[in-house]
């Protein structure tokens, strides 16, 4: 056992019988796909989607009408409807799913099935981000009312790279003919296998059990999962969760920053507020000139771009008093280093005061998104620079939390190409 494997039992996979889209009922498969629900963050996005197809997937991750008791109620009639009607029909017999996403040089595969839950202290799946509440609320009235997972989570595993186990069936099984391909408009083409040979199973099940997994995406829904398995007064479906298992030892994940738009701070009172607290830079565009030197300073330590008032300021070199001030002393050296703990601790907290809640701070994984709209309304928007996974994955194994919203792992698999129902299984 290394040191990526738990002490106990594993990561448990178990086949279900997915929910599909039949092709035929639908214009085309990538047209009833979307981002995963947090991402499709702007009404427009919400609008292009609903729009591609009246059976997008939106309409179940993100129905639309005044109240959540009523969007949520919504969301289960459709779903309802779509199965009536045959838009969306259950596989034949449980399966595991081969998933494979690729862009140019990007190529990522992996295993989507039903995981066994287990509590972060166990140390099986370990989350790295904290959660909000409301969002957490949200998503499980929106599971509980639909009686059904739209969307798996995205999680991480690494192995010790030899073509076993997992890897092996994944291997032989991209070269058989796949239930489904599609390309979406971001440019990535998707394949998707049915995996049903019990044996096959097996092989992947004894590689799985030696496992730890991280959470790269999808924390509120773990959270939702777990919450909701509580509720349950004996075993059952509630105690799985949908989930896509990427080893980053055969195909690494990429990760991104998650930027924050500041609704009610405009750029000058920012950077007003700084003082001397930071070093503040004007940088010349475009924008990826600028990001380009955000990576250059947050090399040498903390390090934001503001952008709104059609310029970039870098700020960087932070007061180191000021740290000592703000920033938890009971927590590992790394966590106190992190960007996303210095926003939040100092910046948001301490020199700018400014809540974490929904009105004044939207989270936007779009660089060029969230300086659109932080021109367009007058507000701060900034830029973060990216965490290393295994920073990440050193933090999550010591049971440390990072600021929600510190990271965004993907590719993000696709919504809409296998659901699970809590009803079917």
């Amino acid at each position: 056992m290394n040191a990526s494997e738990p002490a106990g039992q594993g990561l448990r996979l178990i086949p279900f019988r997915g929910l599909r889209y039949v092709p035929e009922r639908v214009g085309s498969l990538a047209a009833v796909t979307s981002p995963p629900y947090d991402v499709v963050v702007r009404p427009d996005g919400l609008h292009h989607l609903e729009s591609a197809d009246p059976h997008n997937i939106v309409r179940l991750i993100l129905p639309q009408a005044g109240t959540a008791a009523a969007r949520h109620q919504q969301a289960a009639e459709t779903l309802k409807r779509w199965l009536a009607e045959g838009v969306l029909a259950p596989d034949p017999v449980p399966a595991l799913y081969v998933y494979e996403q690729r862009s140019g040089e990007v190529l990522q595969r992996g295993v989507i099935g039903a995981l066994a839950l287990s509590p972060a202290d166990e140390g099986i799946v370990l989350p790295h981000e904290d959660v909000m509440a409301d969002v957490v609320e949200d998503r499980a009235d929106l599971m509980r009312t639909a009686a059904a997972h739209l969307e798996p989570l995205l999680l991480s595993y690494v192995s010790d790279g030899a073509k076993t186990g997992a890897t092996a069936v994944i291997e032989r099984v991209v070269e058989r003919l796949p239930l489904l391909t599609t390309t979406t408009e971001d440019g990535f083409s998707h394949r998707l296998w049915a995996v049903t040979d019990p044996g096959e199973h097996v092989e992947i099940q004894a590689d799985l059990s030696r496992r730890q997994a991280l959470i790269a995406d999808g924390h509120h829904r773990w959270a939702t999962y777990l919450g909701l398995q509580k509720e349950q007064p004996a075993p059952g479906p509630w105690d799985f969760g949908l989930v896509l298992l990427v080893d980053t030892a055969r195909y690494p994940l990429q990760v991104r920053a998650i930027h924050r738009l500041l609704h009610r701070l405009p750029v000058a009172e920012a950077i007003g507020a700084l003082g001397s607290s930071f070093r503040v830079r004007e940088i010349e565009g475009p924008l990826p000139r600028a990001l380009d030197a955000l990576t250059g300073a947050a090399a040498e330590g903390n390090a934001f771009l503001l952008a709104g008032d059609g310029s970039f300021h870098l700020v960087d070199r932070p007061d180191g008093d000021l740290l000592a001030r703000t920033v938890r002393a009971d927590r590992p050296a790394a966590w106190r280093a992190l960007d996303a703990t210095v926003l939040h601790s100092t910046l948001l907290d301490h020199v700018w005061r400014i809540p974490d809640a929904p009105e004044h701070i939207a989270y936007i994984h779009d660089t060029a998104a969230a300086v659109e709209q932080a021109e367009r309304h007058n507000a701060t928007a900034v830029l973060m620079h990216p965490v290393r996974e295994d920073v990440v994955r050193d933090l999550a194994r010591q049971g440390v939390t990072m600021p929600r919203k510190s990271t965004s792992f993907g590719p993000k698999p696709a919504t809409g190409l296998v659901l699970r129902s809590l009803d079917t299984d």
